[in-house]
Protein backbone atom coordinates (compact mmCIF):
# COMPACT_ATOMS: atom_id res chain seq x y z
CA UNK A 1 0.00 0.00 0.00
CA UNK A 2 1.35 3.43 -0.95
CA UNK A 3 2.10 5.85 1.91
CA UNK A 4 0.43 8.64 -0.07
CA UNK A 5 -2.76 6.57 0.08
CA UNK A 6 -2.47 6.13 3.85
CA UNK A 7 -1.79 9.76 4.81
CA UNK A 8 -5.28 11.26 4.23
CA UNK A 9 -6.90 8.39 6.14
CA UNK A 10 -4.62 8.98 9.14
CA UNK A 11 -5.41 12.70 9.06
CA UNK A 12 -9.13 11.97 8.93
CA UNK A 13 -8.98 9.47 11.78
CA UNK A 14 -6.96 11.70 14.10
CA UNK A 15 -9.08 14.74 13.28
CA UNK A 16 -12.35 12.89 13.98
CA UNK A 17 -11.21 11.04 17.11
CA UNK A 18 -12.05 12.44 20.53
CA UNK A 19 -8.98 10.73 22.02
CA UNK A 20 -5.36 10.24 20.96
CA UNK A 21 -4.91 7.27 18.63
CA UNK A 22 -1.89 4.98 18.93
CA UNK A 23 0.09 3.83 15.92
CA UNK A 24 -1.24 0.29 16.35
CA UNK A 25 -4.83 1.56 16.45
CA UNK A 26 -4.23 3.56 13.29
CA UNK A 27 -2.87 0.48 11.49
CA UNK A 28 -5.95 -1.53 12.44
CA UNK A 29 -8.43 1.22 11.57
CA UNK A 30 -6.86 1.88 8.18
CA UNK A 31 -6.80 -1.79 7.24
CA UNK A 32 -10.39 -2.21 8.37
CA UNK A 33 -11.47 0.79 6.30
CA UNK A 34 -9.60 -0.03 3.10
CA UNK A 35 -10.03 -3.80 3.37
CA UNK A 36 -7.17 -4.61 1.05
CA UNK A 37 -6.39 -8.15 2.19
CA UNK A 38 -3.38 -8.61 -0.07
CA UNK A 39 -1.97 -5.11 0.39
CA UNK A 40 -2.39 -4.26 4.04
CA UNK A 41 -0.75 -1.23 5.62
CA UNK A 42 2.17 -2.14 7.85
CA UNK A 43 3.16 -0.43 11.08
CA UNK A 44 6.34 0.84 9.40
CA UNK A 45 4.30 2.45 6.62
CA UNK A 46 1.97 4.11 9.11
CA UNK A 47 4.94 5.39 11.11
CA UNK A 48 6.42 6.88 7.93
CA UNK A 49 3.08 8.47 7.10
CA UNK A 50 2.86 9.94 10.62
CA UNK A 51 6.34 11.44 10.24
CA UNK A 52 5.29 13.00 6.92
CA UNK A 53 2.10 14.44 8.44
CA UNK A 54 4.01 15.84 11.43
CA UNK A 55 6.49 17.54 9.11
CA UNK A 56 3.66 18.94 7.02
CA UNK A 57 1.90 20.63 9.93
CA UNK A 58 5.13 21.93 11.48
CA UNK A 59 4.99 24.59 8.79
CA UNK A 60 4.35 28.13 10.02
CA UNK A 61 1.29 28.25 7.75
CA UNK A 62 -0.65 25.99 10.14
CA UNK A 63 -1.91 27.03 13.58
CA UNK A 64 -2.01 23.41 14.73
CA UNK A 65 0.33 20.44 14.73
CA UNK A 66 0.18 16.68 15.20
CA UNK A 67 1.76 15.53 18.44
CA UNK A 68 2.08 12.31 20.38
CA UNK A 69 0.45 12.80 23.77
CA UNK A 70 -1.26 10.50 26.22
CA UNK A 71 0.22 7.52 24.40
CA UNK A 72 -1.29 8.38 21.01
CA UNK A 73 -1.47 10.95 18.20
CA UNK A 74 -3.67 14.02 18.22
CA UNK A 75 -4.01 17.38 16.47
CA UNK A 76 -3.23 20.23 18.87
CA UNK A 77 -3.09 24.00 18.51
CA UNK A 78 0.47 25.30 18.59
CA UNK A 79 1.60 26.87 21.86
CA UNK A 80 1.90 30.38 20.45
CA UNK A 81 -1.89 30.41 20.06
CA UNK A 82 -2.58 29.36 23.66
CA UNK A 83 -3.79 32.79 24.80
CA UNK A 84 -6.11 33.00 21.83
CA UNK A 85 -7.90 29.69 22.39
CA UNK A 86 -7.73 29.95 26.20
CA UNK A 87 -10.53 32.49 25.88
CA UNK A 88 -12.79 29.63 24.84
CA UNK A 89 -12.01 26.96 27.43
CA UNK A 90 -8.50 26.61 28.82
CA UNK A 91 -8.40 29.47 31.30
CA UNK A 92 -11.90 28.74 32.54
CA UNK A 93 -10.89 25.14 33.24
CA UNK A 94 -7.82 26.07 35.27
CA UNK A 95 -9.59 28.84 37.17
CA UNK A 96 -11.98 26.27 38.57
CA UNK A 97 -9.06 24.63 40.38
CA UNK A 98 -8.27 26.13 43.77
CA UNK A 99 -4.72 26.73 44.94
CA UNK A 100 -5.09 23.69 47.21
CA UNK A 101 -6.13 21.55 44.24
CA UNK A 102 -3.23 22.79 42.11
CA UNK A 103 -0.76 22.10 44.92
CA UNK A 104 -2.21 18.63 45.42
CA UNK A 105 -2.11 17.94 41.69
CA UNK A 106 1.53 19.02 41.53
CA UNK A 107 2.48 16.69 44.36
CA UNK A 108 0.69 13.76 42.74
CA UNK A 109 2.29 14.52 39.37
CA UNK A 110 5.82 14.50 40.77
CA UNK A 111 5.49 11.88 43.52
CA UNK A 112 3.13 9.35 41.91
CA UNK A 113 2.08 6.80 42.86
CA UNK A 114 1.30 8.51 46.16
CA UNK A 115 -1.18 8.05 49.01
CA UNK A 116 -3.36 10.76 50.53
CA UNK A 117 -1.42 10.67 53.80
CA UNK A 118 1.84 11.17 51.87
CA UNK A 119 0.32 14.19 50.13
CA UNK A 120 -0.84 15.59 53.46
CA UNK A 121 2.63 15.13 54.98
CA UNK A 122 4.05 17.32 52.22
CA UNK A 123 1.30 19.97 52.27
CA UNK A 124 0.82 19.90 56.02
CA UNK A 125 -2.97 20.06 55.76
CA UNK A 126 -5.90 17.75 55.04
CA UNK A 127 -6.39 17.20 51.29
CA UNK A 128 -9.65 15.20 51.17
CA UNK A 129 -11.55 17.92 49.31
CA UNK A 130 -8.72 18.66 46.86
CA UNK A 131 -8.30 14.99 45.98
CA UNK A 132 -12.04 14.59 45.48
CA UNK A 133 -12.19 17.60 43.11
CA UNK A 134 -9.26 16.27 41.09
CA UNK A 135 -10.98 12.89 40.81
CA UNK A 136 -14.19 14.58 39.67
CA UNK A 137 -12.31 16.45 36.96
CA UNK A 138 -10.58 13.17 36.00
CA UNK A 139 -7.13 14.77 36.34
CA UNK A 140 -6.07 11.97 38.67
CA UNK A 141 -7.09 8.36 39.06
CA UNK A 142 -6.87 5.62 41.68
CA UNK A 143 -4.13 3.16 40.76
CA UNK A 144 -4.76 0.60 43.48
CA UNK A 145 -3.65 0.24 47.08
CA UNK A 146 -0.33 0.43 48.86
CA UNK A 147 -0.34 -3.15 50.08
CA UNK A 148 2.69 -2.82 52.37
CA UNK A 149 1.27 0.17 54.27
CA UNK A 150 -1.01 -0.09 57.30
CA UNK A 151 -4.64 -0.09 56.22
CA UNK A 152 -3.62 -0.54 52.58
CA UNK A 153 -4.43 3.08 51.58
CA UNK A 154 -5.40 4.05 48.04
CA UNK A 155 -2.65 5.36 45.77
CA UNK A 156 -3.16 8.12 43.22
CA UNK A 157 -1.57 8.89 39.87
CA UNK A 158 -2.20 11.46 37.17
CA UNK A 159 -4.66 10.42 34.46
CA UNK A 160 -4.69 10.36 30.68
CA UNK A 161 -6.86 13.50 30.86
CA UNK A 162 -4.06 15.23 32.77
CA UNK A 163 -1.54 14.32 30.06
CA UNK A 164 -3.92 15.36 27.28
CA UNK A 165 -4.64 18.72 28.89
CA UNK A 166 -1.01 19.60 29.56
CA UNK A 167 0.15 18.26 26.22
CA UNK A 168 2.57 15.61 27.49
CA UNK A 169 3.00 11.98 26.53
CA UNK A 170 3.95 10.69 30.00
CA UNK A 171 4.79 12.05 33.48
CA UNK A 172 8.46 11.83 32.44
CA UNK A 173 7.81 14.81 30.15
CA UNK A 174 7.11 17.11 33.11
CA UNK A 175 9.77 19.76 33.80
CA UNK A 176 12.35 18.48 36.26
CA UNK A 177 12.04 20.10 39.69
CA UNK A 178 15.74 20.97 39.70
CA UNK A 179 15.33 22.78 36.38
CA UNK A 180 12.40 24.83 37.68
CA UNK A 181 14.24 25.74 40.88
CA UNK A 182 17.34 26.70 38.92
CA UNK A 183 15.33 29.01 36.66
CA UNK A 184 13.78 30.68 39.72
CA UNK A 185 17.21 31.06 41.32
CA UNK A 186 18.68 32.65 38.20
CA UNK A 187 15.75 35.05 37.95
CA UNK A 188 15.99 35.98 41.65
CA UNK A 189 19.73 36.66 41.52
CA UNK A 190 19.80 38.46 38.17
CA UNK A 191 22.02 41.55 38.46
CA UNK A 192 20.66 44.71 36.80
CA UNK A 193 22.84 46.22 34.11
CA UNK A 194 24.63 49.57 34.45
CA UNK A 195 21.95 51.51 32.56
CA UNK A 196 19.24 50.24 34.92
CA UNK A 197 21.28 51.29 37.98
CA UNK A 198 22.03 54.76 36.55
CA UNK A 199 18.39 55.25 35.54
CA UNK A 200 17.18 54.35 39.04
CA UNK A 201 19.76 56.64 40.64
CA UNK A 202 18.68 59.55 38.41
CA UNK A 203 15.02 59.10 39.27
CA UNK A 204 15.78 59.08 43.01
CA UNK A 205 17.99 62.18 42.93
Amino acid sequence: MEISQIIPHIEALIFASDKPLTTIELVELINNALAFIEDRASQEQVESAIAAISEKYNSEFYAFEMREIGGGWQFLTKKEFHKTIAQLNGERFLKKLSIASLETLSIIAYKQPVTKSEIENIRGVNCDYAVQKLLEKELITIAGRKEEAIGKPLVYITSKTFMDYFGINSPDDLPKIKEVLMEELIEATKIPDVEEIESEASSNS
